[in-house]
């Protein structure tokens, strides 16, 4: 099977070599390690003992890649450093940079990695079982399109203005996270809400009453009620039968897994099921504005929340709480999110080490006045997140249509230069 159905088209190997500097002198200590996601990231390898002479030296504008189990994650995790001007990496790595930067950018190279065309291209010839791993000169015979310099410079700074654009979105949604936070900790925990003169409730002399149950003093007025009393009411989901293809063969509901919860607005999800999966299936179609908490799954997953903004099923390890209006909904996602360690080692000092609905049912919370829930800012945060997502979204889309028409670039390289 031919992957290369342009005459414009050369191999990957006529445009990179093999790089194997080693820390023999022990002059860098920065460890990277490299992602499913195609980046950089702090190794988290246990070192001790380990010699870091053998590690190999990684500088600016060289990449990095795994050719192993490359079938069994569908992906071929490859990664260009450019933030840092080096670093050290495994010896398992193939480390490689261009020939001639002036022929074909290392940028451009590594769009060309970003293609989901290229992670199909090397599973398909990754070899060795269900892992599978790809041999290294197949990822060399692999062919691109190499454009002038100039035409590739236009489509790099094209890219990258998208995704700038989608990492500053990123953090404006951090910082809008971390100031819902600070503002539940200082309304919701140090009490200082602003009174009816917009001053701070404690600190202004604000009336406090003893709770017996906290044996502590909570403004007058707020009580302590478990989050089962608190919300309208609390569901949990299913798996529908992955043997009957007809219950995933039409995207008429989505449906979130645990993985999915990033603590964090969700608009879109992996999976769907269909309309009969959900008749016959004990999933529930949830409503917007249901939080959803990780009862557990894998690594740091439970206890993590997310906010719905579409309507969604879920599976079984997520357990949704639904309010009855969107000011009690918000109030207690920022409860959760802000409470989210205390949540977890309820479980982990438990007879079992997961959360369950019945755990999160009955954890206990202050919940404030009528009043100062209707005045919280909890709904405009989120919504002004869920703007910015949205965005995001459509930028990630443009992102995609500028990596498929790489394919598509006019040939106008000169034959000579790309005799490398």
């Amino acid at each position: 099977m031919s992957w290369a159905m342009r005459s414009n088209y050369r191999p990957i190997g006529n445009y990179i070599q093999l790089v194997d500097e080693r820390n023999k002198e022990l002059e860098i200590s920065t460890l990277l390690g490299l992602s499913i996601s195609k980046d950089f990231i702090p190794s988290v390898a246990n070192t001790v003992g380990t010699n870091m002479r053998n590690y190999k030296i990684i500088r600016k504008n060289q990449f990095a890649c795994s050719i192993m189990q490359v079938r069994r994650d569908g992906k071929m995790p490859v990664a260009l450093l450019e933030d840092i001007e080096e670093a050290i990496i495994s010896q398992a790595y193939p480390v490689f940079e261009i020939i001639d930067t002036e022929v074909l950018l290392p940028q451009y190279l590594m769009m060309w990695f970003t293609r989901s065309e290229f992670d199909r291209q090397a599973t398909f010839h990754a070899v060795g079982g269900v892992r599978g791993s790809l041999e290294w000169e197949d990822f060399l015979a692999f062919e691109l399109p190499v454009p002038s310099i100039e035409q590739q410079r236009e489509i790099v700074r094209e890219y990258n203005v998208i995704k700038n654009r989608i990492a500053l979105n990123q953090q404006l949604n951090k910082k809008l996270e971390e100031t819902a936070q600070a503002l539940y900790r200082h309304w919701f925990v140090d009490f200082e809400f602003p009174n009816e003169e917009g001053e701070p409730y404690k600190s202004s002399g604000g009336k406090m009453g003893y709770n017996v149950e906290l044996d502590n003093e909570i403004p007058e007025g707020w009580e302590v009620k478990t989050i089962g009393d608190f919300a309208l009411k609390m569901k949990s989901g299913s798996t529908p039968n992955r043997g009957r293809e007809e219950y995933w063969s039409s995207n008429d509901h989505p449906w979130i897994k645990t993985g999915e919860l990033n603590n964090s607005v969700l608009i879109e999800v992996e999976e769907y099921i269909s309309d009969l999966a959900l008749g016959d299936c004990s999933v529930t179609l949830l409503p917007i504005n249901t939080v959803l908490v990780a009862m557990y799954g894998q690594g740091n997953t439970k206890g993590q929340v997310g906010y719905l903004k579409i309507p969604a099923t879920t599976n079984q390890a997520c357990c949704a709480i639904i309010c009855d209006n969107e000011y009690k909904s918000t109030f207690i996602y920022y409860y959760l999110r802000v409470n989210r360690d205390e949540i977890v080692s309820v479980a982990i000092g438990g007879a079992q080490p997961n959360l369950s609905k019945d755990i999160i049912e009955n954890l206990k919370m202050v919940v404030p006045s009528e009043e100062t829930i209707l005045k919280h800012p909890f709904i405009k945060i989120m919504n002004r997140k869920e703007k910015i997502m949205r965005k995001s979204q459509l930028l990630a889309k443009l992102q995609l249509i500028l990596l498929s028409k790489m394919s598509t670039v006019e040939e106008i390289i000169k034959p000579e230069s790309v005799e490398i």
